[in-house]
């Protein structure tokens, strides 16, 4: 039996999510305010929306509707 690696961005992803049902974020917000949240931890993960193509001016929504997060 093989554990499954869960990418980092799922995580995230999760996290952001939980942060939409719990209505502390819209989906129709910007990127830019999880960075309020996030605090210290922030620039990582801006890094890591950037790399995978986000601006921080997409919705919190784009970010939700992403099935894979594979890296070529």
């Amino acid at each position: 039996m093989s554990q499954q690696v869960i990418h980092q961005m799922v995580k995230f992803q999760r996290q952001v999510n939980s942060l939409v049902k719990s209505n502390i974020i819209k989906p129709t917000d910007s990127l830019w305010k999880i960075a309020l949240l996030y605090g210290d931890e922030w620039a990582y993960w801006k890094q890591q929306l950037i790399e995978f193509g986000f601006s921080m001016q997409d919705p919190v929504s784009d970010l939700l509707v992403v099935e894979g997060w594979d890296e070529d």
